[in-house]
C-alpha cells in the first residue's frame, strides 16, 4: 500500500523529532516475536530472551498484543509531548488511555486475526481500566528486563540521529530531511509518499504536524502511528544501528588502567553485554567480591548503573564509561 500525507506551511512548521522509550519497547517487542530476528539485534535477543523466558513475559500481554507484522496497538505509543520524554511519563499516559482507543486498536488486532482474540486480549476488550495497569506493570519489568541495561547506548545513538537530522534541516531544509529518512519515503510537491505501508496514514482526522521518532528496533522497516487529533508518527531506523552491539576492542586498556586501575579498567571492558556480578568476576577472572567492591565505586562515580532482573541484579556500563573507552580504543 502506498499512501500520501499531505503538508501545509503550518504542518511543517510543527514537524519535529521526539527519543521515545516506548517505541523502542513496541519495536523491540516486535523484533523478538519475528521467526527470524534481524541480523543487527541477534546478539542483544540471544541475550534478552531468557531474561524475559524466566520471567514469563515471553507468553505474557506484550507479546499477545504485538505481532510480528500488522497492525501495531496505537494507545502503546502515546504522542510525545517532549523531545525526550521519561519512560514513566509514557506509562502515565497509556494508563490514562480511553476505552474507546483501547478497543479501536483489539478490533483492528481481531480484523487481522480472523475476528479472533486470545481470551486474555478478549478481557482487556471488556475492561480496559482494569487490565491497563497491569500492562504498564508488564511493561515496567520489560524495561528492566531487555531495555534498561543498554539503554544508555541505545539513547546515544538516537540522540546523534536527531543532532544529524537538526543539522540537515539547518543546511537543507525540512524537505530535504523527509526525503532522505528512509528509501519509502519521499517527498513531493507538499506532501510526504510512504510506500510499503500496511495501514494508510492521512490528514482527515489526524492533528497538525509530524513526529518523528529515531528508533534502533524498527529496522528494516518505517513504521506510522495515526489517532485522531494527534500529530501522526513516523518510526524510522536510526542512523548508526550496525555497530550498536558489536563487541568493541580496548586496545590502548593500559591507559585508562593507569587512571582508575586495571581491575576496575578490565570489568568496565568486559560490560559490553550486561552482566551479574558472578559473571564479571568469571569474565574478568577476578574474585565475586572483589569486583562487587570495583561495582560499588564504579557506580559511585557514574561509570556503571544497576538494573535488577528476577532475583538477580545487571551491571552495564553508562555512557560516561562508553566514551572513556571509546576514547582509549
Amino acid at each position: 500500500m502506498r499512501t500520501r500525507l499531505t503538508f501545509s506551511v503550518h504542518d511543517l512548521a510543527e514537524t519535529r523529532f521526539a527519543v521515545s522509550p516506548m517505541w523502542e519497547v513496541v519495536t523491540s517487542c516486535r523484533t523478538l516475536a519475528a521467526a527470524t530476528v534481524p541480523e543487527p539485534h541477534r546478539v542483544w535477543a540471544g541475550q534478552v530472551r531468557p531474561r524475559l523466558a524466566a520471567a514469563g513475559l515471553d507468553r505474557g500481554w506484550l507479546a499477545d498484543m504485538i505481532p510480528p507484522a500488522g497492525h501495531l496497538p496505537d494507545f502503546l505509543n502515546p504522542s510525545p509531548t517532549t523531545a525526550s520524554p521519561e519512560l514513566a511519563d509514557e506509562l502515565a499516559a497509556i494508563a490514562a488511555t480511553g476505552p474507546e482507543q483501547v478497543r479501536r486498536d483489539l478490533d483492528q488486532l481481531a480484523a487481522e486475526r480472523d475476528g479472533r482474540l486470545s481470551p486474555r486480549l478478549r478481557s482487556l476488550h471488556r475492561a480496559p481500566e482494569t487490565h491497563l495497569p497491569r500492562i504498564v506493570a508488564e511493561i515496567e519489568v520489560y524495561w528492566q528486563l531487555a531495555i534498561a541495561p543498554y539503554w544508555d547506548r541505545i539513547r546515544a545513538v538516537l540522540e546523534a540521529d536527531v543532532f544529524h537530522r537538526g543539522r540537515q534541516v539547518a543546511e537543507h531544509g525540512t524537505a530535504d530531511v523527509l526525503d532522505r529518512l528512509h528509501h519509502t519515503v519521499r517527498w513531493a510537491g507538499d506532501c510526504l509518499q510512504l510506500a510499503e505501508r500496511h495501514c494508510p496514514v492521512t490528514r482527515i482526522e489526524t492533528g497538525a504536524g509530524l513526529l518523528l521518532v529515531p528508533s534502533v528496533f524498527a529496522w528494516p522497516r518505517v513504521l506510522t502511528r495515526s489517532v485522531a487529533a494527534e500529530p501522526p508518527q513516523l518510526a524510522y531506523p536510526a542512523r548508526g544501528i550496525g555497530a550498536l552491539w558489536e563487541r568493541r576492542t580496548h586496545a590502548q586498556l593500559e591507559a585508562l588502567a593507569a587512571v582508575i586501575g586495571r581491575s576496575r579498567a578490565l570489568i568496565l571492558a568486559e560490560l559490553d553485554s550486561p552482566a551479574s556480578t558472578t559473571e564479571l568476576a568469571q569474565r574478568a577472572g577476578l574474585s565475586a567480591a572483589g569486583v562487587s567492591q570495583h561495582l560499588t565505586a564504579l557506580r559511585a562515580a557514574g561509570l556503571t548503573s544497576a538494573h535488577r532482573a528476577g532475583r538477580a541484579v545487571l551491571y552495564s556500563r553508562t555512557g560516561l564509561a562508553d566514551a572513556l573507552l571509546t576514547a582509549q580504543t
